[in-house]
């Protein structure tokens, strides 16, 4: 089956990873799929190979190892106009977007590849579309959409968010665009995020019903007290700061930043994307597709200057990843991975050059602090980053230093580091409530998906 959407950002990865696993806990072998995803939130699998964090999400749901089968392009925005895109787990091209699609066929192909191996070794896949399923625009070179619904015949469920509000417009024109033959794979849909008591919305769901000529699998509640990863940096756009909980704590908003699971556990920060007269006790800079340009970015509305007088009025900063990176002496980029210029030079807060390859390093380990807490974490940079010999490592990894520690300012490629409470407390010194852990959110998830479906439409129309 396919889930597809009225737009962006209305849950379709939650609703995927929350069917997932109600189908696991139904006893079938069941596994997630998405042709293409767009995020700067990718993880690499234990076998090789990097995906979208959303069918990590949905892979753990299921009980799986993730695989770049799960996930067979990713495209990571690196400029304006540009992805590096990301082929069956590895780096293949990076390109613009004409060009990405003068490879449609090639690609195509290789998507169907992928799904017929998960095909094969799996009861069910749940494949989770991209953006709104009416995308006339990009009708032909449909790959992720109703395109590859119909070369599979998967029958659709279409998810629309109420409350962002528009929810009759969102439901009834995306089917009335859609042609008729995508429109009879389209099986149901799902009001998704209401707010409030759903008997309330009893004449709107039989309004929908009508003018849409097919049932509505159900109304299902908002949640603001269940988390799971989130796919991209839209996140941030909806994100309401929690009340502080520790240290002030700011984190550069780049244009292009990655991984925002690192911060997970920090919903009190702020994140900013210019310079302010707040003084802060921390101060990070997170992952980037793109350290040279969001180096620049940050030069020219002066924040480059805002890092270094919080770090002089004595704030601790961190760097992780493409932050590491931009708070060294120099990068530099000899065979053109980011930018045409073969050096730039860095904030000069820690004593580290970088020099960006080819190559793409993406591989999961487990860390220890300088403490001794142990932690799961994960690398995914172009760049290898020389370090003074006889310095301080940030952490370990397999018994050798990793990153940096030079005074008040740090520096580490380990994505996941902050995801871990006790790692937090010794870097930070704060003491977090605990945290449900993933596998009972997931049963939440499964939970929140059979309390409000018609469970017995779902097998009808899709098992």
């Amino acid at each position: 089956m396919l889930v597809g959407g009225t737009g962006s950002h209305v849950g379709k990865s939650w609703m995927t990873a929350a069917i997932c696993r109600w189908l696991r806990r139904r006893g079938l072998r069941v596994a997630p799929f998405k042709a293409q995803n767009m995020s700067n939130n990718s993880f690499p699998c234990r076998a090789g190979g990097e995906i979208g964090r959303a069918q990590v999400v949905q892979a753990e749901a299921c009980g799986l190892e993730p695989s770049p089968d799960m996930n067979p392009i990713l495209l990571k925005p690196n400029a304006d106009n540009g992805s590096q895109v990301v082929l069956d787990g590895k780096v293949w091209k990076n390109l613009k977007a004409r060009e990405y699609y003068e490879h449609f066929d090639f690609l195509l192909g290789r998507v169907l590849d992928a799904f017929e191996r998960l095909a094969h070794e799996y009861d069910f896949i749940v494949i989770e579309g991209a953006g709104s399923i009416a995308e006339l625009n990009l009708r032909r070179t449909d790959l992720v959409n109703l395109g590859l619904a119909k070369l599979l015949q998967a029958p659709t469920l279409l998810v629309a968010d109420i409350d962002r509000g528009g929810v009759f417009a969102a439901v009834y024109g995306t089917l009335a665009l859609i042609q008729p033959e995508e429109a009879k794979l389209v099986r149901s849909f799902a009001v998704n995020r209401f707010r409030g008591d759903p008997a309330l919305f009893h004449d709107g769901r039989r309004i929908l019903e009508d003018k849409a000529s097919r049932p509505c699998l159900g109304v299902f509640p908002y949640v603001d007290d269940l988390h799971i990863d989130e796919e991209d940096g839209v996140a941030l756009d909806y994100l309401v700061p929690a009340p502080r909980e520790g240290p002030s704590i700011a984190i550069l908003k780049f244009p292009r930043v990655s991984n925002l699971t690192d911060f997970q556990l920090l919903r009190w920060a702020d994140w900013i994307d210019r310079a302010n007269d707040s003084s802060y006790e921390i101060v990070i800079l997170p992952g980037t597709k793109n350290s040279v340009a969001d180096l620049a970015w940050m030069r020219s509305r002066g924040l480059d200057e805002w890092v270094r007088r919080q770090h002089d009025a004595g704030a601790l900063v961190l760097g992780i990843c493409g932050g590491y990176q931009i708070l060294g002496e120099r990068i530099d980029d000899p065979f053109a991975v980011e930018s045409g210029d073969e050096s730039v030079e860095g904030l000069g807060l820690l004593p580290v050059t970088t020099v960006l390859e080819r190559e793409k390093i993406t591989q999961v380990v487990e860390g220890s602090t300088p403490g001794g807490v142990r932690f799961p974490a994960y690398e995914i940079h172009m760049g290898k980053t020389t370090r003074p010999a006889g310095s301080s490592p940030f952490a370990f990894v397999e018994g050798r230093g990793e990153g940096l520690r030079a005074g008040r300012c740090w520096g580490t490629y380990l994505h996941g580091v902050l995801e871990n409470a006790a790692v937090i407390e010794e870097l930070f010194g704060v003491k977090l409530p605990p945290v449900a852990d993933k596998d009972s959110r997931y049963d939440r998830l499964a939970d929140w998906f059979e309390e409000a479906a018609d469970t017995k439409l779902f097998e009808e129309l899709y098992l």
